[in-house]
């Protein structure tokens, strides 16, 4: 009989094996899916992960690699802080939700002034507005002991409803007869994040995000509140004894998190989006989720796994436009990271060992 034993310490090589087993499961996984549908598995997943690198139109997707993967990777990075020291930020959608409209409004209130500091305003106001939305569970857990998950997950939809009722009302473009939304800050060059470079995909979140890489691997590994992250996620009651203060670490953490979420929504609005609707968000926030923890929480993993989530984004796009798959499969699929994910990762703390049974 098989019996699951647990590892003196976590494996190495599984740590990093588990992200590579969990892609490879979920393709095979996502085959059978898209087979189920009628559609050819191979040429199914071929089209999301070879299409956009190397199909006849790469030279027009590449470059949304880094448009896609920026507010992922952004989003990411803030999460899996967090994460590694024990904070769950579940909300991250709501937080990149309120940041476009804080960093949105800050631009549409001096419109149409043309003038060089609105858009590092447009900032500065979208990473305040993410730190504020995050710093309502911070607070409401340092005070009172709420569990962060479900209040921050819960003001996703207030932030939702705040959303629709800007888009329709306060925000909503006064030429724009009559439509939901607000101006297109593509067509507002002050407020516009546009590309740095014509045709890389490259802009500012793109930049942002890899400073945030940057940050992030620097803090983990040289600064003493990352040594505080790391020790108050792996040894909660060792971190007190080394004089970890959890209320700061919780508020510091989440702060973080939803500054980051802030700015990759205004980069999103004031970019790629060009406006506040309705339908502005896509699931980055949850998205991102399934980023941090495939790319094993560490800075650089966390970009690879968000340019592979972006890889999952565009290629799905151009299955549903080719082959005609529906966009719950496309989504499944990408959920399936993380199921998978979650299931390999198992072995990083526990191994298979053989139990011999005696016979009566």
């Amino acid at each position: 009989m098989l019996r699951l034993e647990r590892r003196p310490q976590p494996s190495r090589l599984w740590t990093w094996l588990a992200p590579l087993l969990a892609v490879l499961a979920t393709m095979v996984a996502g085959g059978l899916l898209f087979a189920l549908l009628g559609k050819n598995p191979y040429e199914a997943v071929a089209t999301i992960f070879w299409e956009p690198l190397f199909g006849e139109f790469a030279s027009y997707y590449r470059p949304q690699l880094l448009v896609k993967g920026a507010p992922l990777v952004l989003i990411g990075i803030g999460l899996g802080l967090g994460f590694r020291a024990g904070i769950w930020n579940i909300g991250a959608e709501g937080q990149y939700i309120v940041g476009a409209l804080t960093g949105a409004g800050v631009g549409l209130a001096v419109y149409p002034l043309d003038a060089w500091f609105v858009f590092p305003l447009m900032v500065i106001a979208g990473a305040l507005g993410g730190w504020a939305w995050a710093m309502i569970p911070a607070l409401l857990k340092v005070r009172f002991g709420t569990n962060e998950i479900l209040v921050s997950l819960m003001l996703v939809y207030v932030a939702e409803e705040l959303l629709a009722a800007m888009a329709l009302g306060p925000m909503k473009n006064p030429e724009g007869m009559g439509f939901p939304g607000s101006r297109n800050l593509q067509q507002y060059p002050a407020a516009h994040n546009a590309e740095i470079l014509t045709g890389t995909g490259m802009h500012w979140g793109v930049v942002a995000a890899l400073i945030a890489v940057i940050f992030a691997y620097v803090l983990l590994g040289r600064h003493i509140l990352g040594y505080h992250i790391r020790l108050s996620g792996q040894a909660p009651r060792a971190a007190r004894f080394a004089g970890v203060r959890p209320a700061r670490l919780v508020l510091t953490c989440l702060g973080i998190s939803g500054a980051l979420a802030g700015l990759a929504g205004m980069f999103e609005v004031s970019g790629p989006a060009g406006q506040v609707s309705i339908d502005f968000n896509v699931g980055y926030g949850f998205t991102a989720i399934i980023v941090a923890f495939l790319g094993r929480l560490h800075p650089a993993g966390i970009a690879l796994a968000g340019l592979l989530m972006a890889l999952t984004y565009i290629g799905g796009e151009i299955a549903q436009s080719n082959l005609g798959l529906p966009a719950a499969a496309i989504q499944m699929f990408q959920g399936m990271l993380l199921f998978f994910l979650l299931a390999v990762d198992l072995f990083t703390n526990f191994r298979v060992r053989l139990r011999k049974t005696e016979v009566a």
